[in-house]
């Protein structure tokens, strides 16, 4: 299974991936984890290369997706979940401008104005959801998934 979690920059992405795979780790479900922040260049195509390396293995892909095309290129490689983590744009700027190494905020606006239509499987709105509400949602689905279950899910 690959679950590609995606949305705007400062939206929590990493930080819902990074404990959801050690959520499923301590349950016995272990899946590697990529995030796109790893690579400054050709970023998706690298994203796509290390798991296209090892089919067979779970994996949460972390990063922006913010183009259709980057998604879907990933759905040619087999049973492919998308995670849509959303926020205000306001929230996103906030939360940005407290991380220790903010991006540019015009990246931020460029990116939340952008974004491609999303056909989620889960949607998490971290403006109504904490980080544990929204972990604990995430690994749920992936949990529901696994085990066989499709029902989408949108939840904050």
């Amino acid at each position: 299974m690959i679950v590609l979690v995606c949305g705007p920059p400062a939206v929590g992405k990493t930080t819902i991936a990074t404990r959801a795979r050690e959520r499923l780790a301590a349950a016995g479900t272990p899946f590697r984890l990529l995030h796109s922040d790893d690579f400054s260049r050709r970023t998706y195509d690298r994203l796509y290369a290390a798991v296209a390396e090892a089919p067979g293995e779970d994996w949460i892909v972390d990063g922006t997706f913010y183009r259709e095309e980057w998604r879907e290129r990933f759905r040619e490689l087999g049973d492919v979940r998308l995670v849509h983590v959303t926020a205000s744009l306001e929230s996103c700027l906030a939360r940005n401008r407290a991380r220790v190494e903010p991006i540019d905020e015009q990246g931020v606006h460029v990116i939340h104005r952008e974004f491609d239509p999303v056909d989620a499987d889960l949607t998490v709105d971290t403006d109504r959801a904490t980080v544990e509400a929204a972990t604990e949602q995430v690994v749920a689905a992936i949990e529901r998934w696994r085990s066989g279950g499709r029902t989408e899910v949108n939840s904050g």
